[in-house]
């Protein structure tokens, strides 16, 4: 469950800290209060765009700070993919926004890509904007709830993924290669030429960097000599030879080491120098006997280097792509050698590709066929404990007729709204406050089967009034039994149902406008209720009528399974 929401400099928002609690948590307010920048930025701490405007005014940077408690083992899962610290069951998912728009996502600490944040909080929490149930008008949302609702329809929709990829490439491997046709006689011996002279060369990969290694030693041969010539005698010859001047220190601090501990520590030290000096010496004798070469090999390794350098010149910038610039003429020279063969191999790899994408489309059908019965059903069953007393609800799946990543199906929604009407693709039949219910319906079926722990709705009651507003009111509350609901709304008849109640308000001070979030006192729940039912003005009856609903939605809490 999210326990803490800390917001500074977001829109009109100074700095906040909310403190959630479990079961049903409402925020309400005026109009224009600040309540939808609240959810931008609970949405921009998951990863979303952040526009200009929504940058405060009141610092250079945006800081937004989610606080999950969560022992979720597929959180574990994640986090240690991911090779994040999970302790405790907690969970902070922070996000800071620079005024120039550059971001940093963090999670318990630590920096983390947005994929991996995604991953995260699709377990964490589900949030519902005012506009998403448009979503439902369209074939791709209904899609994604029913794939998002089953797991064997998540497998199987992978696999046609996967299948799609590979049918893709083999099909442009085949038009690519129909649409270049036979490569001429006089194209396959320039194809034939290039190979062999790469194969002739023998090429390694690295022989380039050592070979210009060596070049260089050969080219300054005697300046190299010269010069550890000078370097050996400074270190062994004559009387201030470094070897004879440290030998000199090693045997004075010798005499003494005997009386201190520390003293004893330079000996030690001087003793392991002097071995390591006349290591070195060594080595610097031992490099100057052997660097000697010949003409006969410096001559060698420049040709060798010409010979290298002018295949780089024609095939690539270094022996890796020289190398594999000859495995292609030689796998061109192999396809098209025979172009007959060469295309038959590509229709015959096309076609397995394409039983292999059929098989995976018709397991995505049967899993979808499976779980919109499932769904048709359950959904069903929830509009009518919405207020949609003879509600009949279909997902049918259907042929599209042409391959795509996500199937040659489609899942598309069907709703009969009143008694005797027939089933109707939902997008010609709903309005606006029967497709906000309708959402709620299918959030309730979906969260039911998820392991998510934060449902957040932002005004799901958009559009209903009445007996339905409380309809909704008990099904919201029925989730909070089982989820941290989180819901911001304007009805009173939702409020009344709330295990805390906060208020969103507008307040000025020093020439500012600011918003800020209280959580309300029982008294304070009664005055804000009676806002809500009453308006501007508020009487002793309205307000008598705001102490009944908040005691008639405990009793209705308590009764409600």
């Amino acid at each position: 469950m999210l326990v803490n929401l800390h917001v500074k400099n977001f829109a009109i928002i100074d700095e906040v800290w909310l403190d959630l609690g479990t079961g049903f948590n409402v925020l309400s307010g005026e109009t224009g209060a600040g309540k939808s920048i609240l959810i931008g930025s609970l949405n921009a701490a998951l990863g979303g765009k952040i526009s200009k405007e929504q940058m405060g005014s009141y610092a250079d940077y945006a800081l937004v700070e989610l606080s999950f408690e969560s022992d979720s083992p597929e959180i574990r899962k994640i986090f240690e993919k991911n090779e994040l610290i999970y302790e405790d069951g907690l969970v902070t998912i922070s996000r800071r926004i620079s005024a120039g728009g550059r971001s940093v996502c963090r999670i318990n600490g630590e920096v983390v890509s947005q994929t991996a944040l995604k991953e995260i909080s699709e377990v964490l929490i589900d949030i519902h904007g005012q506009h998403e149930h448009q979503s439902l008008l369209y074939k791709e949302g209904q899609r994604r709830i029913v794939d998002e609702s089953s797991e064997e329809c998540k497998t199987a929709l992978l696999s046609v993924k996967e299948a799609y990829q590979a049918y893709r490439t083999a099909k442009t491997e085949l038009t690519e290669a129909e649409g270049s046709g036979r490569k001429s006689e006089r194209e396959l011996e320039l194809l034939s030429y290039e190979a062999e002279e790469i194969k002739n060369a023998r090429l390694k990969e690295g022989e380039d960097e050592s070979l210009e290694e060596r070049f260089r030693v050969l080219s300054n041969t005697e300046k190299i000599l010269e010069e550890l010539k000078l370097a050996e005698e400074a270190l062994s010859t004559g009387n201030e030879a470094a070897e004879e001047l440290l030998g000199r220190a090693e045997r004075a601090i010798s005499k003494i080491a005997s009386y201190d501990e520390v003293l004893a520590g330079f000996s030690d030290r001087l003793s392991v120098v002097s071995e390591q000096l006349s290591e070195l010496t060594g080595m610097i004798r031992d490099y100057a006997d052997g660097i000697s070469g010949s003409e006969e090999e410096f001559n060698e390794v420049g040709e060798r280097l010409d010979v290298i350098n002018r295949l780089k010149s024609k095939y690539g910038h270094s022996i890796e792509e020289i190398n594999a610039y000859a495995e292609n003429c030689e796998k061109e020279l192999s396809e098209y050698s025979d172009y007959d063969s060469f295309l038959d191999r590509l229709k015959k790899e096309l076609e397995e590709k394409e039983k292999v994408l059929k098989k995976a489309n018709e397991a995505l059908k049967k899993a979808r066929e499976t779980a919109a019965a499932r769904l048709s059903e359950s959904i069903e069953e929830a509009l009518k404990e919405l207020n949609f007393e003879n509600a009949r609800f279909e997902i049918r799946t259907e042929e599209t007729g042409r391959y795509s990543e996500t199937g040659d199906t489609e899942p598309e929604f069907y709703l009969s709204a009143n008694l005797g009407e027939p089933l109707k693709k939902l997008s010609n039949v709903i309005s606006g406050g029967e497709l906000s219910r309708i959402m709620l319906a299918i959030k309730s079926v979906v969260a039911s089967d998820n392991s998510i722990g934060t449902l957040v709705f932002d005004e799901i009651d958009t559009g209903i009034s009445g007996r339905t507003a409380q309809k909704v009111a008990e099904k919201i509350a029925l989730l909070s039994k089982s989820h941290q609901v989180i819901c911001i709304t304007h009805l009173p008849q939702l409020a009344a149902m709330a295990d805390s109640h906060f208020l969103i308000e507008k307040k000025q001070a020093d020439g500012h406008t600011r918003t800020g979030i209280t959580k309300l006192t029982e008294d304070a729940v009664t005055d804000e209720l009676s806002r809500m039912l009453g308006g501007a003005k508020i009487t002793d009856a309205v307000r008598a009528s705001a102490r009944e609903m908040k005691q008639l939605a405990d009793e209705t809490k308590k009764n409600i399974k």
